[in-house]
């Protein structure tokens, strides 16, 4: 099994069709059988699709450029998170080739108004593979030291809402740099989740965001911040920074995790 994580950016980057043209290419090229994306905005103004799709939503025009491209199996999860930049519906998004079993959305932030740029919600899908229902969390979260959205009571209340019975993986932008003792990257450890970096045979640095981006604007290291945890120390292959313009161009503020996930 291949899963990609991927923070988008989207509709903020320069050339911005021809990136998801070039994402599209990946996601065929490499097979993904599930692809958690973040950031996955679309135009308040824009004209209803479908349920809340609109138009230009990111994951429906990525789907529309794989189908473009003969790339059909692919089913997507959207919704909103709040407004971002004023003039976007910004939302997350489960892509899978699987059947979807169940679909989830629950906000995971102490407030629930989606006009607050701080209102984090989680969207997820559980598909059937091999015969064992997995579910998959797109995330993205707030700031360890947030006093008015703090991470722990996102954690918490993300970890209150997934099914610890059954296997589960955890993908996004978590806003907390790995490599920070007592915050809260060490605070999801701690709960028992598991990162896949640590669990792979092989992988490279990690690294996914460099110098300053929107969030860290005084950012001027090297940060692992978009990490796949899961609940079981299940064999991973391979875990491996994409999008970085060593491993495919880059397409983002953010470089996407992959991994490849041994028997299940």
């Amino acid at each position: 099994m291949k899963l990609l994580t991927l923070n988008c950016h989207s509709w903020q980057e320069e050339n911005q069709i021809e990136k998801i043209r070039y994402l599209a290419r990946t996601i065929k090229e490499n097979s993904y059988d599930v692809i958690a994306l973040q950031e996955v905005s679309q135009s308040m103004e824009e004209k209803h699709v479908y349920s809340n799709i609109k138009k230009n939503n990111f994951g429906l025009v990525l789907l529309q450029e794989l189908q473009k491209i003969g790339v059909t199996e692919y089913s997507f999860v959207w919704d909103l998170s709040h407004i971002g930049f004023e003039v976007y519906e910004e939302g997350l998004a489960i892509l899978t080739k699987h059947p979807i079993v169940e679909d989830y959305s629950f906000f995971v932030s102490e407030g629930t108004d989606t006009n607050y740029w701080k209102t984090r919600k989680i969207v997820g899908a559980k598909i059937n593979y091999n015969n064992t229902p997995i579910s998959f969390y797109s995330c993205h979260m707030g700031w360890w030291q947030d006093e008015e959205e703090p991470f722990k009571y996102q954690a918490d209340t993300l970890l209150q809402h997934v099914n610890k019975d059954e296997l589960f993986f955890l993908l996004g932008d978590f806003n907390n740099s790995a490599s920070l003792e007592g915050e809260g990257y060490e605070y999801l450890l701690s709960q028992g989740l598991y990162d896949t970096y640590h669990l792979a045979e092989e992988k490279d640095e990690g690294i996914t965001v460099k110098g300053k981006i929107a969030g860290w604007s005084n950012n001027k290291q090297d940060l692992r911040i978009d990490l796949i945890l899961t609940n079981h120390p299940v064999q991973i292959e391979s875990s491996n920074v994409i999008f970085n313009n060593i491993n495919k161009s880059v397409v983002s503020d953010h470089f996407g995790i992959e991994i490849k996930i041994g028997m299940l």
